[in-house]
């Protein structure tokens, strides 16, 4: 029997090699103002850049560009709303990384708002955002978050008593995403390795919450086999358009899987970390992937209770591994050893040598939620997935 479910609405979505040449042909549809919203170097610094300025100068469009080049904070969304008060800005276009995408996201939903975006955070404001916005188009140029297909736009601020949240609504999904991987094809590799950590973690998440259906697990199961054919490759030949191609998908997948099925404790932590320490989302994803799946399974077999979740293991060990015939418990395990070599291979760095101390344990696991994960965890399972890693 198909289990109820409610689904979010897609951006309307242009795959492939080269679609990036639609870009200027939404804009001038839109109107005759766009904000262009983009990292440092990520694509200002490329020929499509130029073929976008000149397109769009040739169409009479007004272009305003706004740098991005960290992850946002409330105080860069309302600097920026603040830079261009008082212009016409038809149509947003974020091209970047998920940080980029993200400031977009925030920006096209403040821009005609006298409140500081704060306001409207979860879990930090106390408004409620109507969902109103100016148009957006999300174009990344990493393969990592998703953020193309999600309705949520994350901001922190990094401090003793920082935070991590959302700003989010339905209406909030970007209205196009252009997913061309071509745009991938310049990110460093510390870039692929925690962006593909990140997106296989949201892929996993999702499959193994308690929010997870048939029709996300379909889109799961997809992402994770261009997974298994794509994330190594593409760490090992970032020139490697196939693979660069099969991660963009993957990417693609995974936003939409967790804006319908949700995230589990790995990205507990990212969140609380992430407003206590200026470390990249993807690294804090990649580096407790391993431990954080390992307790898991411990507890779940302990406990008997979700026997789908372990059967779901099993499903991932028989993905990843080029094995068959073996029992559950072969498969299970198998998985959990794949990620602790990708944590070896992509050589990602533990949390002391990213700035966590042993006494600062116990505040991230305070702020840590593991909803949506296949079972609830302890704080002493908490603190032992850190130490783990620390």
């Amino acid at each position: 029997m198909v289990k109820p479910f409610n689904f979010s609405r897609l951006p309307v979505i242009y795959f492939g090699v080269g679609k990036i040449s639609i870009l200027p042909e939404i804009i001038v549809s839109t109107g005759k103002s766009v904000l262009l919203v983009t990292g440092k170097k990520s694509f200002i610094e490329t020929d499509d850049y130029q073929k976008l300025l000149r397109s769009l100068n040739t169409a009479g469009i007004e272009s305003i560009n706004i740098v991005i080049d960290r992850e946002p904070s409330p105080t860069d969304i309302d600097n920026a709303v603040n830079l261009i008060s008082g212009r016409s800005v038809d149509i947003v276009a974020g091209i970047g990384g998920g940080s980029v995408m993200d400031a977009g996201k925030a920006i096209s939903a403040m821009l005609y708002k006298n409140e500081s975006v704060k306001s409207y955070l979860e879990g930090v404001g106390d408004k409620v955002h109507p969902g109103t916005k100016v148009p957006f188009v999300a174009v990344p140029t990493t393969a990592g978050t998703g953020s193309e297909a999600t309705k949520n736009a994350v901001l922190s601020e990094v401090n003793e008593n920082g935070f991590k949240k959302s700003l989010r609504h339905e209406n909030l999904v970007p209205d196009i995403a252009i997913v061309d991987p071509l745009l991938t094809i310049n990110c460093p590799v510390n870039i692929i390795a925690a962006g593909g950590m990140d997106c296989f973690t949201q892929l996993t998440e999702a499959y193994l919450s308690d929010k997870a259906n048939e029709f996300t697990d379909a889109y799961a199961l997809a992402g994770l086999k261009a997974v298994r054919e794509s994330l190594r490759e593409s760490f090992l030949d970032p020139t490697n358009i196939d693979a660069r191609t099969g991660m963009s998908f993957a990417a693609l997948t995974s936003g939409i899987c967790i804006a319908n099925a949700g995230l589990g404790v790995v990205h507990g932590f990212a969140s609380s970390i992430g407003g206590l320490f200026n470390i990249p989302h993807g690294v804090v994803c990649g580096t407790l992937m391993a431990p954080s799946n390992e307790i898991n399974v411990r507890e779940l077999r302990r406990n008997k209770r979700n026997k789908v979740a372990l059967m779901k293991y099993v499903s991932l060990g028989k993905l990843f591994m080029n094995e068959r015939g073996k029992s559950n418990d072969f498969y299970i395990d198998g998985f959990i050893q794949y990620l602790y070599q990708l944590t070896i291979d992509f050589q990602l760095p533990g949390l002391k040598k990213l700035g966590v101390k042993e006494k600062d344990l116990n505040k991230i696991c305070e702020r840590t939620e593991d909803k949506n994960n296949p079972i609830t965890l302890s704080s002493e399972n908490l603190i032992e997935i850190l130490s783990g890693r620390l």
